[in-house]
């Protein structure tokens, strides 16, 4: 999964990635099982804050996006 964010953009950041998040759902890129990167290296991968990555993931499973394991 190939995620591009830009802090030149109006949507904040966490917005960018959960919006092509939900777009690689759509298009069936990431399927039902598929196991999204965890928090911590989602964030440094991103070079973005964990809180961020975090809001997110919460806010995809709100949605009904993705589910949550422990």
């Amino acid at each position: 999964m190939n995620i591009l964010i830009s802090n030149a953009s109006a949507l904040p950041l966490y917005q960018q990635i959960k919006d092509q998040i939900k777009d690689a759902i759509l298009r069936e890129e990431l399927k039902e099982g598929d196991m999204l990167p965890s928090i911590s290296s989602f964030a440094n991968d991103l070079k973005v804050s964990v809180l961020t990555i975090r809001r997110v993931y919460e806010e995809l499973e709100k949605e009904g996006f993705v589910t949550s394991q422990v």
